[in-house]
């Protein structure tokens, strides 16, 4: 039978929806309908693992708004949002609120993060813990064409300068917010420029995989044997299945060679002795973000990059301060919802540690405690309670392949009702 998407979508939504009884703990999070501009609540029955409605926005107001029609509500898992705990105060007084456990752990790894992402040109001074043989592994990228480097000394200038205008409106006393608005840049750029002393430069990683890799310890073997020929060294590696062109070979070549090749023209040739004493760079380290991972992660799961990467930023006082901090933090939080016993010990160890973080004299770190001390029913009650919004989650991922699958006329309203039929 011939019809069209629209008329399909017409008699889904013609459809009634299946009754459902009246929820006494709600988990609520929220969900992106185009990421990054149109965002929505989903309520759901951590009872009965059902969801129970699609709210328009993420906003106090909605969410007290929809409370107020459920009075019988006793307990409201959700995420360290303003805007959740203010609606449901509103909406549901007499409701226990219960911070996601999940999120906890998310936010000290961001304020980790934010923490990271301003010391991080100085971290990067400090040595290495030892110094370990030489390796033929790769420290840095192959040198790039002279057009990329253009190119990309572009676009530093251009977030220099959006840096610099951050810095200013800042300084004349211009809100977070007030600035995403006029400028454009995304919240958490704002944030990032609005905090750090320097710009922060990009391209603080290591390289990336290349098919000359499988090869270096060869190459690295002709090379101490005296052959400085870019053309007889991939004429080797040919035969040893080596699938690309001379030019990789090149470029790991030239920056290691003892004399100029022979085609070199004149005035670029470089003298012997300023190829001899180049001092080896330090190994480099890992983005903020890459960092924060590492820092929080079981030492015994780590690699030993990352595990040397560790040790090394652990050598500077202040990060030792702030990695301890956010480890006992995480830990506090993987120990509660044990049990009586067990949550009790938690939300005991949760005061000693705010106490301590709120005075440790890091910025950063006595933000984060403030925000959580504000929040300090919520959290202790996400530590002693078994509830979550993990179920949230869960069926964000589903309403999202449902979305996928609305022929691109996924609608607030009729996307909510597909939805719930669904469920």
């Amino acid at each position: 039978m011939p019809t069209s998407a629209t008329t399909l979508l017409r008699a889904v939504r013609a459809l009634p929806l299946p009754s459902a009884g009246r929820p006494l703990i709600v988990g609520v999070d929220d969900w992106a309908l185009r990421k990054g501009r149109t965002y929505a609540t989903i309520v759901i029955d951590l009872e009965h693992h059902r969801p129970l409605d699609l709210l328009p926005d993420r906003s106090a107001a909605a969410l007290a708004t929809w409370l107020r029609h459920e009075p019988q509500i006793r307990l409201v898992a959700r995420d360290r949002s303003t805007e959740y705990a203010r609606g449901t105060t509103i909406g549901a007084p007499g409701a226990r609120q219960v911070a996601d456990r999940w999120h906890l752990l998310l936010n000290t790894r961001q304020m980790l993060e934010r923490w990271l992402a301003r010391v991080h040109p100085r971290l990067k001074q400090v040595l290495p813990t030892t110094l370990a043989a030489a390796s033929v592994r790769r420290t840095k990228a192959y040198p790039r064409a002279p057009a990329e480097v253009l190119m990309r000394a572009a676009a530093v200038e251009r977030w220099e300068a959006l840096y610099d205008d951050v810095r200013r409106r800042v300084a004349a006393g211009q809100s977070l917010r007030r600035i995403n608005r006029e400028t454009g840049l995304a919240r958490a750029t704002v944030r990032k420029y609005a905090f750090a002393p320097r710009f922060p430069r990009h391209g603080l990683r290591g390289p990336g995989p290349s098919i000359l890799d499988p090869y270096l310890d060869q190459l690295s073997a002709r090379f101490d044997q005296g052959c400085e020929n870019a053309m007889q060294l991939w004429r080797e590696l040919r035969d040893l299945g080596y699938p690309g062109t001379p030019k990789q070979v090149g470029r790991w070549l030239n920056e290691r060679r003892t004399r100029p090749a022979k085609t070199t023209i004149r005035r670029w040739q470089r003298s012997p002795a300023a190829a001899t004493t180049k001092t080896p760079s330090r190994p480099p380290l890992p983005s903020p973000k890459q960092l924060s991972w590492h820092l929080l992660r079981d030492p015994n799961e780590l690699d030993p990059a990352a595990a040397a990467a560790v040790a090394r930023v652990l050598q500077d006082g202040e990060a030792a301060k702030v990695v301890g901090l956010a480890r006992w933090f995480c830990r506090i939080v993987r120990s509660g919802c044990g049990g009586r016993r067990a949550g009790s010990a938690a939300v005991a160890a949760f005061d000693t540690w705010l106490a301590e973080a709120r005075s440790c004299g890091i910025r950063v770190v006595e933000s984060f405690a403030a925000s959580l001390d504000q929040d300090r029913a919520a959290v202790r009650a996400g530590l002693e309670l078994p509830w979550s919004s993990g179920q949230a989650e869960g069926q964000i991922n589903r309403l999202k392949l449902l979305k996928r699958s609305m022929y691109g006329r996924a609608k607030l309203d009729l996307l909510r009702h597909r939805f719930l039929l669904a469920a």
